[in-house]
């Protein structure tokens, strides 16, 4: 007896929840020094660009060239949104200035909009069997963690609470739960949209990490200190990756 869509709805739930374990190191510290966001957002940014490159590496194995179109649409995405909100100059998050009330919307976005190609993934991955959807599924799951740090890290520094962080973090990955469901019911369907959203969101996300916070962490911490938790962040991101996927 194969997987039901019960089934795969309750494990693409769970990789929704993974993603708000990423607040979980914020609960020890509550005051950021300035130097501390610059660093904070450098870390974010290293999780993202090595979270978009595993996106692409993923894509090709799908399309080389579906890959590619999602990537310049993702781009084409951001950069349009980005320009819409700046029409907004009053345009505000709770507590959050108007300039991180852009950058926290755009990334929980960018998010969000990842996460759609995450749920087809998981509902094409059981289509071919219980024992191979549940690997990937429970692989998503822990990938989604960091995710769901690169959010904390760029919204609770600047006040968000913890609580509300993780609430952030799991609604950007509730279109997994969403998407599994019908890419489970109609796998050929939706295996040639994969590498589209892979790559959609991994352009959006690369835009996003270099014009909006690499310059921000240089402007709270030496450029060395930015350059160095960016350069661990991906190394340790890149690894991550690794481990789970072998």
């Amino acid at each position: 007896m194969g997987p039901t869509t019960l089934t795969v709805f309750l494990y693409a739930l769970l990789t929704a929840v993974a993603t708000g374990l990423g607040t979980l190191p914020f609960l020890l510290r509550r005051g950021f020094s300035r130097r501390t966001l610059g660093v904070a957002n450098a870390v974010a940014a290293g999780l993202m660009l090595a979270a978009s490159f595993g996106l692409i590496y993923e894509g090709v194995g799908y399309s080389l060239p579906r890959m590619l179109l999602g990537v310049l649409a993702g781009l084409a995405f951001i950069v349009l949104t980005h320009r819409l909100l700046g029409r907004y100059p009053d345009f505000r998050l709770g507590n959050l200035g108007v300039l991180d009330s852009r950058k926290a919307l755009l990334l929980v976005g960018i998010m969000t909009v990842h996460s759609f190609a995450e749920g087809v993934g998981v509902g094409v991955s059981f289509g071919g069997g219980e024992a191979f959807g549940v690997f990937i599924t429970l692989a998503i799951a822990v990938h989604n963690i960091p995710e769901g740090l690169a959010i904390s890290l760029v919204l609770v520094p600047k006040g968000v609470s913890v609580l509300r962080a993780a609430w952030w973090s799991v609604f950007s990955s509730l279109p997994q739960p969403l998407m599994a469901v019908p890419a489970f019911l109609f796998v050929e369907a939706f295996r040639p949209v994969l590498p589209f959203g892979l790559g959609f969101a991994a352009g959006a996300m690369i835009w996003l990490a270099v014009a909006e916070i690499l310059p921000e962490a240089l402007e709270d911490a030496p450029a060395s200190s930015v350059a160095t938790a960016l350069t661990v962040s991906v190394a340790a991101m890149v690894a991550f990756q690794f481990l789970i996927a072998g």
